[in-house]
């Protein structure tokens, strides 16, 4: 049961190691990352500084998480169809357009979550 712990153990260790450096390389490239970053930070401060129940807050943050989530696959999957296919292909097109997709859907669900919440702000 020990070695099995220290076995998992590592592995999590390994995997924030990976997940950092995928960061890391995503932010030093994609600008849209470190604009979807900034417009979260905005977002998080907005949330924590309006007077929202901790379930609206919670759906908020969550949203934004996932809003980087979405661009980073995005970005995964841009990564891997030019390393396969460097020429313009239309399988290579859907496949970025879909992660493009990707993302705007994750924004559009983060800014409807914020239009409701302050529609309710505002009706009271």
């Amino acid at each position: 049961m020990i070695s099995w712990l220290g076995a998992q153990m590592r592995r999590i260790g390994w995997t924030c190691v990976w997940s950092w450096r995928g960061w890391i390389a995503a932010w030093a490239t994609e600008p849209a990352l470190r604009q979807w970053s900034l417009a979260n930070l905005l977002s998080a401060a907005a949330a924590f500084w309006l007077p929202l129940t901790p379930g609206e807050r919670a759906l908020i943050l969550a949203l934004g998480i996932l809003l980087l989530a979405a661009e980073l696959m995005n970005t995964a999957i841009e990564s891997v169809v030019n390393l396969v296919s460097p020429e313009a292909h239309p399988l290579a097109a859907k496949a970025k357009d879909c992660g493009s997709a990707c993302v705007a859907l994750a924004a559009l669900a983060a800014g409807i979550a914020w239009a409701v919440v302050l529609w309710g702000l505002w009706t009271g």
